[in-house]
């Protein structure tokens, strides 16, 4: 009996086990705290990984394009900050819409987004060619990018879009290096008097400009410009660059190569978002889409420097083309229809001013500057490199 009575007080109580119990369960709940918790203090988490945002980005160029690369190098830099969250998918120009549809696709949702430049939607106001293929303010393309991040561009840019009702967001990147006069069939003109006639390709407000001196100007996208010269539609053309214009075949329909112009000295990439798209984005996803694109103007502009002067060799010693440097008369007679053209169109088109003026305010006091302490690169480089320049 008592034997029973020892076994019965040293055996564990209902109240016992179900405090056991219970005291299990919060030791398993405390336990599977703190293997979510932890990854704060260092140790991996296993998760199921959620799927990344993607935005489709139609580009205004050809798959095999100079430009193409310099947009890939913006989708690859936005992927990798994104570390999966978010996605840039890159399309060639006609993939979803032709190239100068770019601007209403990704306004209307068709697209995500658009590399291009603001000249391609140009049709629908004079202004938007301000931001990046306008001609000149005295200043240069370095000089007219800041202009966009920190002399006012950008907000004006956006004043622009909101008042054209267009529901995108964009920035700037590259500034691109003054384009060439341009491909011609014979030794080109010397004198402003002599364009005169010339059926001629360009885009944006270098139409208005050339026409002011007497061109014949097609707007074209560039993979029209050989057929059309072929064609006799047109008589000479632009497009952007060495490399550019060797990959489309230049060099097949003209043999002259004029450098250097006021037409287009000031051109910069457009990375332009659909507005809703975008304000959808977590904070830190915004940020990597507007700051890649700082980040792919210093890439940019390195591939531009590579490819561009290997290509200006191949295209004088392979192709035998004659490359010369546009004439002062030329220049000067840019500059007369320009002023002319700028004095129109201020009357007559809606902000045209008001962003020309800030331009021209943010060029004279940088300009000052930059034209007052710039040392004389070309001199240095005929006597270090003992080259005589083209004239």
């Amino acid at each position: 009996m008592d034997e029973l009575r020892q076994q019965q007080a040293t055996a564990p109580s209902v109240a016992d086990e179900v405090s056991t119990k219970t005291s299990r369960r919060r030791f398993f709940g405390k336990a599977a705290t703190a293997v979510v918790a932890a990854p704060i203090a260092g140790f991996p988490m296993i998760a199921v990984a959620q799927s990344p945002v993607v935005l489709k980005i139609q580009g205004g160029w050809g798959p095999n394009e100079i430009f193409t690369e310099m947009a890939q190098q913006y989708v690859t830099r936005v992927n990798e900050m994104a570390g999966g969250r978010m996605r840039l998918e890159y399309l060639p120009t006609g993939a979803v819409v032709k190239t100068f549809e770019i601007m209403d696709a990704v306004s209307k949702g068709v697209l995500d987004g658009g590399h291009h430049v603001s000249g391609y939607w140009y049709g629908k106001t004079k202004v938007a060619s301000l931001f990046g293929t306008g001609p000149v303010s005295g200043a240069t393309p370095e000089i007219g990018l800041s202009w966009i991040h920190a002399g006012g561009g950008q907000q004006l840019w956006d004043k622009l879009v909101a008042k054209m009702n267009l529901n995108v967001v964009g920035f700037f990147a590259f500034p691109m290096p003054s384009q060439p006069l341009g491909w011609f069939k014979n030794p080109p003109p010397k004198t402003a008097a002599a364009l005169k006639g010339f059926k001629y390709r360009t885009i944006g407000l270098a139409a208005d400009l050339l026409q002011e001196m007497g061109m014949a100007v097609a707007q074209l996208p560039g993979g029209e410009i050989v057929p059309a010269m072929q064609r006799g539609v047109i008589d000479a053309f632009e497009f952007n660059n060495p490399t550019a214009d060797l990959r489309f075949g230049a060099q097949d329909v003209a043999k002259y190569y004029s450098m250097g112009s006021y037409h287009q000295a000031q051109e910069f990439f457009e990375i332009i978002f659909n507005k809703d798209k975008f304000n959808a984005l977590a904070p830190e996803l915004k940020a990597i889409l507007k700051y890649g694109a700082e980040a792919a103007n210093t890439a940019n502009i390195a591939l531009a420097h590579d490819q561009y002067s290997k290509d200006l060799q191949e295209l004088i010693v392979k192709h035998k083309v004659q490359v010369s440097r546009t004439s002062k008369d030329v220049y000067q007679g840019q500059l007369k229809a320009w002023d002319v053209v700028t004095a129109k169109l201020e009357k007559e088109v809606d902000m045209f001013k008001e962003v020309n003026d800030s331009f021209k305010a943010w060029s004279r006091r940088v300009g000052f500057y930059h034209f007052t302490n710039e040392a004389d690169y070309k001199m240095a480089f005929e006597h270090v490199q003992k080259i005589k320049l083209p004239t």
